[in-house]
Formats: structure tokens, sequence, C-alpha cells
């Protein structure tokens, strides 16, 4: 019963608690259970607080049993990824230089999810600063995938992933700069959204005015996603992109009919290199909108650019964040964080510059091209997940890949026009590996995101399907 626990929707945990059919106590023992039997074998959370979150739970139901109004997420299970201040909590950053560190404050995530009755029980694993789509550091080691412990779980938001889909807990935070949130939960058949630039305002933040990487939601449904997004979006001063619509919007029904509704099909984004497994499951699923009413389209936004835009506002970044460590403690960096970070001091202000411009010209063709159609659908990730002792892919059907990030294209092309992105599990490969879809709307439309999303989820069913290891 405790492991059944482990795998209810957390919308459906929520009305439990508020019911008084559960308490947070019995849930927290159920959560705590799961990732005493399984974290072991998968690394997936890399520092737990069991005591101190079982002592929360007891004051949740103390605070229920006085007849205190109750938050959205009262009671319900969270962990936090290893980028994310969280006080009183290691936070590593997936980093030797951080090892040690215990942050004295929250990110403004945590402490939202928090004020919303969340209880959070620990961190989740991640590579050193977020670098690449595969989740090891020198700190905790590797974090492997529940469907087949060879293989990586994607990155840079793994653990959390992980964490979702072998039920350790039913809600887990992220961030996305080239697919972080998305490329995860494409290899672990969970949610993962990449919501708009200042829809989950970020703070603490070095560079406050960036729209590259954003934080959101993971879960193992889209409801779910939606849940945790109406507490943890809506406006705050101290973001200065902050969008001002208040999170409470994605409360609402998700629900819609999708009749009529123009979908441009892109499987291989106009010449991305693309594995035949992966295209299997897509072309396999295609109907599936279909039957839903939508009228699809084989088309393809003019992304051109969009390769250079990125590598070149991502080092520029690279450089700004961790430029100090390199500096002082090179030793102790990744080859990649100081590839990115020498990459960043080798630019010039005109090439920063013309990326800015090109960007910005980017986004008007793609605004043009989503006046036409409502969503865009394409992979998540051009190969399913891979060896789990391989840093990261260096060729895809034949083609070679130029740097360590470059197998992500079909992820972090999306994340220079702006637009709102979600993975969505689409089906496995012949032997077992999950592979998702990415529905990307038109500019700051997340909620027709969650909505497509929803249907087609609710549609396959395939989030059911539980990692072999679980079932042990």
């Amino acid at each position: 019963m405790k492991e059944e626990l482990c795998f209810l929707p957390a919308t459906e945990l929520a009305q439990c608690i508020r019911r008084g059919e559960l308490s947070a106590r019995e849930l927290m023992q159920a959560s705590l259970a799961q990732v005493e039997r399984l974290n072991p074998g998968l690394n997936a959370i890399v520092s737990l607080y069991p005591e101190q979150a079982l002592a929360q739970a007891h004051a949740a139901d103390e605070k229920q049993a006085r007849g205190e109004a109750l938050a959205t997420l009262h009671g319900l299970p969270v962990a936090h990824k290893d980028l994310f201040l969280t006080r009183g909590m290691r936070t590593t950053y997936g980093s030797p230089i951080f090892k040690d560190f215990v942050p004295d404050r929250n990110h403004l995530i945590v402490d939202r999810l928090q004020q919303a009755g969340a209880i959070s029980i620990g961190k989740t694993n991640t590579p050193e600063f977020g670098a690449g789509s595969q989740t090891f550091n020198a700190v905790f080691g590797k974090t492997l995938n529940p469907y087949d412990t060879s293989k990586t779980c994607g990155g840079s938001s793994g653990g959390a992933a992980v964490a979702l889909a072998a039920g350790m807990v039913p809600l887990a935070d992220g961030s996305d700069m080239g697919g972080s949130l998305r490329c995860p939960a494409n290899f672990c058949n969970i949610v993962g959204m990449r919501t708009s630039p200042g829809r989950v305002p970020i703070w603490p933040a070095k560079t406050g005015w960036s729209t590259l990487g954003v934080q959101g939601p993971m879960a193992r449904t889209v409801e779910d996603c939606a849940l945790m997004l109406s507490v943890i979006a809506g406006w705050d001063a101290k973001s200065p992109i902050a969008i001002a619509e208040p999170g409470s919007g994605f409360a609402r029904p998700l629900a819609r009919d999708f009749k009529g509704v123009r979908i441009a099909w892109s499987p291989d984004l106009g010449g991305l290199p693309l594995d035949a497994r992966v295209a299997a499951v897509l072309a396999a699923q295609r109907p599936v909108f279909a039957a839903l009413g939508c009228t699809l389209e084989d088309a393809t936004p003019d992304l051109a650019d969009a390769n250079e835009v990125f590598h070149t506002l991502r080092a520029w970044q690279f450089e700004l964040s961790y430029g100090e460590h390199l500096d002082r403690q090179r030793d102790l960096l990744k080859d990649t964080v100081i590839w990115n970070i020498e990459a960043g001091r080798k630019l010039r202000g005109a090439q920063v510059g013309a990326a800015e411009a090109k960007r910005t010209a980017l986004y008007e063709r793609m605004r043009s091209f989503m006046q036409r159609f409502e969503f865009l659908i394409l992979p998540v990730n051009q190969v399913p997940p891979f060896d789990v002792d391989q840093p990261y892919v260096t060729e895809i059907e034949g083609v070679a890949m130029d740097t360590y990030i470059d197998w992500m294209k079909s992820c972090y092309y999306i994340t220079v026009t702006g637009h709102p992105a979600i993975s969505v599990p689409c089906g496995f490969t012949a032997d077992g590996l999950p592979v998702g879809v990415q529905i990307v709307g038109r500019h700051q439309d997340d909620f027709g995101v969650l909505q497509l999303a929803y249907a087609f989820e609710q549609a396959t069913g395939l989030w059911k399907r539980r990692p072999p290891i679980a079932a042990r």
C-alpha cells in the first residue's frame, strides 16, 4: 500500500490529505521508505533530511487537526535540484568547490513551494553547475535511469526526473537552459516543462535580465505540473522580467476541445540528425493528435542562426557566472565547464551584440510561424537514453557532433525562441527505453501547452508505465 501511494498523482494525494483519508506523516513515511529502497541503486537524491521532513509532516498534520487553512501543496513531499539554494540543506551545485556548502537562504522557487505547504526532503543530483544533459559529477557520482540502469537519465535535472519516475516524490523542481527540464523528463517517462522566461521568477540571480535559463515544474502527470506551476509562477519584484499574470490561473481545468487546431509537425526540425528509434516512436503517435481533432501539417520554422545564438549567449553566461572559479580553482572544474568559460572569454562585444540581433530576428520569424500554427510538435531529444558511462553523444546517425551539447539542438533551438515547451511521455523503443514528445506553444502561452500535453497524455496513458526497478 505504501508503494502504491508513491505513484499516485500529486493532485490525488493533495485531495486525499484534505479529505482526511491520508495524513502528511503517512505520505512522508511512504516517500522516505521508497527513497531508502530505491535510491541506493539510482542515486537520484544526494542529500536527504528524513528527520526534518518527518517533523514537518507531523506539524502539517497538527495544523490540519486544528482546522487551520491548508495551502495548495499541504503535506506533499518535494525534492529540490542541487543548483537551488535551500536553507539548511547542503547545496553543492554538483561541484567539489561547494561540496560542503550549506546556504542560509532559499531560492525563490524553494520559498514558494514551502509556502504552498510542500515539505522538502532533500536535494536531487545534477551535473556540475548544470552543464550538460548527462547527470554525473565528482561529488556524488552518476545517476542511473530507472528504466535501464545501464543508461543515462539525461540532465541536468536528472536526479529530479529519476526521483519522480521511481516514486520517491510526487513533485520536483528543475531548471532549463538547453533542455535540462525536458531532456531528463524525456529519458525517464515523466513530464518536464520549460516555462516562458519570467513565468517562474528567478531569485537570487547573477543575470536577472537573462531569458536563456528558466526554472519550472517536473512531475509524473501534466495536471501535477500545472498544480506545481500554480504556486511557483507569478510576479515578484525581485525579478526584473517576472510576468505579471498570477500563478493561480494554472489551477484551472486543462480539458479543451482541439478540433481544427493547427499543428506544425516537424520530426527533424528541418534537417537535424535523428535516431531511427526516436523517429519511429514519434511517427507512431502522430495519429493521436489527429484523433484529438488537430489539423497536422509538416512544417518547420526558420531557425537559422539558432546554433550560433545559443552557443554565444551560453558561453557569455558561463563566463559571467563561473569565471571566478576558473581563476581560483581551475583544478576542481570539469573539462566541459572550463571549455564553456574559456569560450565566453574569447567573445568580443560585437559577437554578443550580433547574437542578440540574430535572436531578435529569429523570434520574429518564429512569431510569424506560430501565427499560422498554434503548436509545434517535434522530438525532445534526437537520441534515446545512451550508456551512462558515456559523458555525451558524439554522433547521431553517422553525423559527428562538434561539442558536448550539440546533440541537444532539438531542445536548445527552442530555448532561443523564448517559447514555452513541454516534454510528455510518447512511447518506448523496442528495448523499453522512454521517448518523449516536445510540444511548443505560442509566446507566453504556457497554459495552452499544458492543455495539449494533457489531452495527449489522457489519450495515451503512457505515464502509467512504471520503471522495472520499481516493481522489484
